[in-house]
């Protein structure tokens, strides 16, 4: 391999995912942070990792595939003055921009507006079958310190040298971000295909993207695992992570300086596989203290008998929960526990959903006492603008540390 590149290279091979149980996850949404809120540390502390490479090289890697400016001193100038890349740039400049007139800067207007007080109490947001999607968790609650992600795609790498000089990286970028700037989610048989490529091998690329432009500095990349305790683990190699819950800690700077911390982990949710690895990462997650819960686009998996274990754990460790009508169906929520505010418009699901209709949704959206409020972009898979719904739901009494 060339010189030239070559410190960009994170030793590791491809992490290999469990199969799942059920077709699909899901995820999506928007982002550049706000001022910082209130910060938590995440409990317990975890061993040192091994040593990240240089972390400038990295958050150039990161601006690389962002189609953003690299670094004065970055050895990645050179390519990004070819004209494979200065093409891709300019359309990537271009779907940033329209994506953020059209949902990010009414997103963050909203936010701040309606979950004022829910992001200073939300250090710590567990975004479950979100795949890579720190896009949406950083723009809805851009003061957390720190966010645990959940998907079925492969950990993945910091794209090396060869992918880095491969023509091919700014396609595969390209298509797996489609559906993300047009629709707002992603689409999880797509992304079975798109992050299992040779330039793009899992969540990984996408989450140092999303954080690039998002204004976030990439300070240090480490790959971790959890053990059959739960306990957050350094993971010396990808091959050593693979057996257990593979996972990375992606450390970040935001651009008012406040440190955070993003964690996603390679895991199936469905109660069948948490048994065989002993709900790791349900006691990993349980582990941080009261959270704050966010789901979109989620597949309807929690409507489901078989998705029983991370539903109670979130009803049960949970101060917030925002999501749409593919999360929790209303029937988990005990009333006598919850408070319940109401966004945008409810309709019944698309046509591949239609078997999770709920009516009591219906008759929550049509109260003329306790009407819903405005939601002013779209957001799920009735991704329009008047067509989309979120749920606040607040727990009455906070869940003990």
């Amino acid at each position: 391999m060339p010189a030239l590149l070559r410190r960009y290279w994170v030793a590791g091979a491809l992490l290999v995912t469990a199969a799942c149980s059920d077709p699909q996850p899901a995820a999506t949404e928007t982002a550049r942070p706000a001022p910082a809120a209130d910060t938590a540390v995440v409990r317990p502390a975890a061993p040192t990792p091994p040593p990240a490479p240089d972390t400038t090289a990295v958050h150039d890697v990161a601006a690389f595939l962002a189609g953003l400016p690299v670094s004065q001193g970055s050895e990645l100038r050179a390519l990004t003055a070819g004209p494979e890349w200065q093409r891709f740039a300019a359309d990537a400049d271009r779907s940033w921009q329209q994506y953020h007139g059209t949902r990010t800067d009414k997103m963050e207007t909203w936010a701040r507006q309606e979950l004022d007080s829910v992001r200073r109490l939300s250090p710590v947001v567990f975004y479950p079958f979100s795949g890579p999607d720190f896009l949406n968790a950083a723009t809805v609650f851009p003061g957390s310190s720190t966010y645990v992600l959940v998907g079925l795609e492969p950990v993945g790498s910091v794209p090396g040298a060869a992918s880095l000089q491969n023509p091919r990286l700014f396609s595969a970028v390209k298509t797996s971000l489609w559906s993300v700037l047009n629709f707002n989610f992603f689409r999880t048989n797509s992304m079975a295909v798109d992050l299992k490529s040779v330039e793009l091998d899992g969540a990984l690329p996408l989450i140092l993207l999303f954080a690039a432009r998002t204004q976030h500095q990439v300070t240090g990349v480490q790959y971790v695992q959890l053990d059959r305790e739960g306990q957050l683990q350094p993971a010396d190699s990808l091959a050593a992570a693979s057996k257990l819950i593979p996972g990375v800690e992606v450390q970040l700077r935001s651009a008012a300086g406040q440190e955070k911390k993003v964690y996603y982990f390679s895991a199936d949710l469905g109660d069948w596989k948490l048994t065989q690895t002993k709900g790791a990462v349900l006691q990993y997650v349980r582990s941080l203290g009261p959270l704050t819960t966010y789901v979109k686009s989620a597949t309807y998996l929690m409507h489901k008998p078989y998705f029983s274990q991370v539903r109670n754990l979130i009803l049960e460790r949970s101060r917030y929960v925002l999501q749409d009508d593919s999360g929790i169906a209303m029937k988990y929520f005990q009333p006598a526990d919850w408070r319940f505010v109401h966004y945008g418009t409810y309709q019944k699901p698309i046509p591949m959903f239609a078997m999770y209709y709920q009516p009591v949704l219906t008759q929550a959206y049509q109260d003329s006492v306790r009407k819903p409020r405005p939601l002013p972009f779209g957001t799920g898979y009735n991704w329009r603008v008047n067509a989309s719904n979120l749920l606040l739901a607040t727990r009455r009494q906070t869940p003990a540390e």
